[in-house]
């Protein structure tokens, strides 16, 4: 946490939530190839977990999320850091080359999700990732929704940061 506390920029992200997680991996790659490599893992157990997760939309009455056509294979280059542009399924709402990188899931009912990188250099071409989930309940659905999904999300993220690590 110390690390993300460094940029006051990023306090504002943390103010109100209702949850936060925060994990961290080591590895050699830049703050874009790391991020890119998160962004584009998709095996098929996750996209299993997409189809489990519409039947709980619906039984919730959540807001449908369009599907993307394909899934998106993100280049290091190609990541946006621009304040409103889309990542994958990300807004990007605030960022800095080499520094934070902080998006925002699509506005939906339920709840505001903010998912963030922050990475630490540590010498020798190692970097410290931290890697942020916060989430801001809406609606009485939200704290439903996410706990049922919670033991996945940790699975979920903890697999997709070692694809960055291994972009």
């Amino acid at each position: 946490m110390e690390q993300i506390q460094k940029y006051k920029e990023l306090d504002l992200y943390f103010q109100n939530i209702d949850y936060s997680d925060i994990k961290t991996i080591d590895g050699s790659a830049s703050l874009r190839q790391f991020i890119s490599g998160m962004l584009s893992y998709y095996p098929w157990w996750i996209l299993l977990l997409f189809r489990i997760r519409e039947i709980l939309v619906y039984i919730l009455g959540l807001e449908k999320q369009e599907k993307p056509k394909e899934l998106p294979s993100i280049k290091p280059d190609e990541l946006s850091f621009r304040p409103g542009e889309k990542a994958s399924f990300f807004i990007v709402r605030n960022a800095k080359e080499d520094t934070y990188w902080v998006s925002e899931t699509p506005e939906d009912k339920h709840l505001k999700a903010y998912f963030g990188v922050v990475p630490e250099a540590l010498g020798d071409n190692l970097t410290r990732f931290h890697v942020f989930t916060l989430v801001k309940f809406r609606h009485w659905t939200g704290p439903v929704y996410f706990n049922i999904i919670r033991p996945f999300h940790h699975l979920v993220v903890s697999r997709m940061m070692r694809a960055g690590i291994n972009n």
